[in-house]
């Protein structure tokens, strides 16, 4: 939207620019064909001199011929007529053209003149319109700067607000981390109490039971050799015991 914005600005301004350049160039073509026209009227008045003395010239041969008295001077006349009608159709046709080119240059005047009022009047009006627009655009930015620092404003308000929510959330996030981690500790620190002291009951039982083992086989080792004596006794006593009963069936003989 804002790109066709800035093209449609940038047409504006540029068909406004190529406007400006063609009244130049109008303006310019004016006064060149008021110059020509003027031109024109000085070589027709030039044209109608000319064609005025040349009459005059006529005239007076014409006069002169009148006066002689020759066999040649009907001639003289005739030709001298015929000159003098010639020079009035070129001085009434050089008048005519002059008085045309006057008309016309006047004409170019008129419209000329009617062109600069206009011209004039619009250069003004664009002055005026400029000058309002000027003024419009002052407005419109201090409008647009007033928008602006009241937006400003009311985005740090919030932006504001924003952080002291975040703020408050991250204290309570904060508190409730803190009372988990301090839960957990509590329950740690009653795993481990617990733990410390099932294993102290077990290194206790495992002493008494080390203990007892080793009181047990205390006990044990003088019956064990009491044993071992006795069983090494044995074969011994049984020996003497086969020995002895030999002995005692050897009786005395009766006299």
């Amino acid at each position: 939207m804002a790109a066709r914005k800035t093209k449609a600005v940038n047409t504006v301004a540029q068909l406004e620019k190529q406007l400006s350049q063609l009244q130049d160039q109008l303006s310019k073509a004016r006064t060149a064909e008021e110059k020509d026209a003027a031109k024109t009227v000085d070589t027709q008045q030039k044209a109608v001199t000319k064609a005025t003395k040349t009459l005059q010239a006529a005239r007076t041969k014409l006069a002169a011929a009148k006066k002689k008295k020759t066999p040649a001077a009907a001639k003289q006349v005739t030709a001298a007529n015929a000159a003098v009608r010639k020079a009035q159709t070129e001085v009434t046709g050089a008048r005519a053209a002059l008085a045309e080119a006057k008309q016309q240059l006047a004409a170019i005047k008129s419209a000329n003149k009617v062109a600069s009022q206009h011209d004039a009047a619009m250069s003004k009006a664009q002055r005026e319109l400029a000058k309002k627009q000027k003024i419009a655009d002052r407005k419109a930015a201090a409008k647009a700067k007033a928008a602006a620092k009241k937006a400003a404003v009311k985005q740090k308000a919030a932006e504001k607000k924003a952080a002291a929510k975040a703020k408050l959330a991250a204290k309570k996030a904060a508190a409730k981390a803190k009372a988990a981690a301090k839960k957990a500790a509590a329950k740690q620190k009653a795993a481990e109490k617990k733990a410390a002291a099932k294993a102290r009951a077990a290194a206790k039982k495992a002493a008494a039971k080390a203990k007892a083992k080793t009181k047990a086989k205390k006990a044990s080792t003088p019956r064990k050799a009491k044993a071992t004596t006795a069983k090494r006794k044995a074969p011994a006593k049984r020996a003497a015991a086969k020995k002895a009963p030999a002995k005692r069936g050897r009786k005395p003989k009766a006299k």
